[in-house]
């Protein structure tokens, strides 16, 4: 199979799995602090990393690359504290936003950082898909203007994410990539959960750990993804994440499904589909 097409299916996967813990964010919303939600899904994913590093073995973990590790886990952990603010005040498809917007950005800086220069279909595709974006998602009826500006904030870390994967893949394994995230990221959004500690029940718990088991796979996934193939060719499927966000919102919490989100699905898949297509031919 084509890096290309393995790394677009791996990053379907990985949305999936992320729009999976969209859902779950929303749903212990009210009931566990934020700070829980960041530390508990990062801590749980840690826990289901340890199998991958015991298999592998302890000298996976050796790197010369400590310093991209750190610097992914901090702008990973403050994006995921801003996502998660997002999803807790918007409509779950509205609040996947904050994941569609990342793939605008990720090819500027891959341009700027890793030389990549993306080709005028993909960048066609982009915006192709970004008219999909806009179709799909809720109209916003009220003044979001904050919440706007967090969700800007947390895509353009997302981004910075993403290509520092694509950096470091050359010499760092998915599974070394992902346990130092988990790790890192784990160690550093414990520090003000005592002053955010509420009680929690047990579905909560169940919840945590989900959040957990998706964002190993997804992670791992996505880590893949980026390092088999350019950001800026396969990050147009990171749109697929509004599907799955509009699937849950409509099972879970009856958020409607309209024309012009079934027509915007129409168009993010063919966009996708255009930019993997010219990349095979």
């Amino acid at each position: 199979m084509p890096p290309l097409v393995s790394g677009a299916l791996l990053l379907l996967l990985a949305e999936a799995c992320f729009a999976g813990i969209g859902a779950l964010v929303k749903f212990t919303t009210g009931t566990a602090s934020e700070a829980q939600v960041v530390f508990f899904r990062n801590f749980f994913a840690l826990l289901l990393m340890l199998p991958f590093l015991y298999r592998h073995g302890f000298s996976l973990l050796k790197t010369q690359r400590w310093y991209l590790h750190l610097a992914r886990s901090i702008t990973g952990i403050i994006s995921m504290y801003c996502f998660f603010y997002v999803l807790a005040r918007m409509p779950l498809a509205q609040g996947m936003l904050v994941l569609l917007i990342s793939p605008f950005i990720v090819p500027l800086i891959a341009y700027f950082w890793l030389k990549e220069r993306p080709s005028r279909l993909t960048l066609f595709s982009i915006g192709l898909g970004f008219v999909g974006v806009v179709l799909a998602l809720p109209v916003v009826e009220h003044d979001v203007t904050a919440i706007v500006l967090v969700a800007l904030a947390s895509a353009f870390l997302v981004a910075v994410t993403k290509t520092t994967i694509r950096y470091m893949s050359d010499t760092e394994p998915a599974v070394r990539i992902v346990f130092y995230f988990s790790l890192l990221t784990a160690i550093i959004s414990v520090l003000p959960l005592p002053f955010y500690w509420q009680p929690l029940t047990a579905t909560v718990w169940y919840a945590f750990a989900g959040m957990g088991l998706l964002a190993a796979i997804g992670q791992l996934a996505m880590t893949r993804a980026y390092a088999i193939a350019p950001a800026s060719d396969i990050g147009i499927w990171t749109y697929s994440s509004v599907i799955f966000a509009g699937f849950f919102g409509y099972i879970f919490w009856q958020e409607p499904v309209t024309m012009s989100w079934l027509l915007g699905v129409i168009i993010i898949f063919y966009a996708g589909y255009i930019s993997t297509r010219q990349r095979l031919l």
